[in-house]
């Protein structure tokens, strides 16, 4: 058994963001970054799945050198090696192609995503390295189990839960659900990650797909106004004259 992860190199939640070039990037100095939290679960059912019997685990991660220390994270987490492909990951179709490229010559068979990093919120890149190697994509996955050559998943849905039965290879987009919680490296496994290999392989070629024109940050939130617990009469008032919310 083969498994890739997916590993996306994101802002941490709590940073405070401005952007450089006229709004075209965001300034990368004084920023913690982290694993992609869908994709943080996803290594983390994966190195379950490998526990629980044989195989390997690679992780992936299409990104400039800065990114290491996030897959050196995912190392210390239980992966057996890395790659990262040398290249700035501007766009979800050139990403996709890159990780396609080296499931071509790999042949993994479980290729785990998150259901959408946290940075672009896109939801893109698995189903469309799914297209690329034509093999089934699997969305939305909060629980995954192994029986014999297939797989059995539940996916999340509007209004409830499917399951279903894939045979092997797939793409699986996992999501809250798919693992308790994260896993916290041990010491242990944060010295072993030092000398687990992390090989850097040079971009394909791939148009790209989309442009980042600008971005701006939300309006700044309004004052908090308090009203008095039986002022109901200006609670009205103001949720029907400044908020226009009834």
């Amino acid at each position: 058994m083969k498994i890739l992860v997916c590993i996306s190199h994101v802002l941490d939640t709590t940073a405070k963001i401005s952007f450089t070039d006229g709004g075209k990037s965001y300034d990368k100095n004084n920023i913690q970054f982290i694993i992609s939290p869908y994709e943080e679960l996803a290594l983390t059912r994966a190195l379950e799945l490998k526990e629980a019997g044989e195989g390997t685990i690679t992780v992936i991660n299409v990104g400039e050198a800065e990114t290491e220390p996030t897959l050196r994270k995912a190392l210390a987490m239980g992966a057996d090696d890395a790659i990262r492909v040398n290249a700035n990951p501007t766009d979800a179709m050139f990403v996709a192609k890159q990780i396609a490229e080296v499931v071509k010559q790999e042949n993994y068979d479980i290729i785990f995503t998150g259901k959408e990093s946290i940075d672009y919120n896109g939801g893109q890149v698995g189903e469309m390295v799914a297209e690329m190697l034509d093999i089934p994509s699997i969305t939305s996955v909060s629980h995954i189990d192994l029986n014999g050559n297939t797989a059995d998943l539940q996916r999340e849905m509007d209004g409830g839960y499917e399951k279903v039965s894939c045979d092997f290879p797939f793409v699986a987009s996992g999501q809250k659900g798919i693992a308790p919680e994260a896993r916290i490296p041990a010491m242990r496994g944060i010295m072993m990650a030092r000398k687990k290999p992390l090989k850097v392989i040079e971009a394909v070629e791939a148009n790209l797909a989309t442009e980042v024109k600008n971005h701006t940050l939300p309006e700044p939130k309004g004052a908090c106004v308090m009203i008095e617990p039986d002022n109901a009469k200006e609670l009205i008032r103001l949720l029907h004259e400044e908020a226009k919310a009834l």
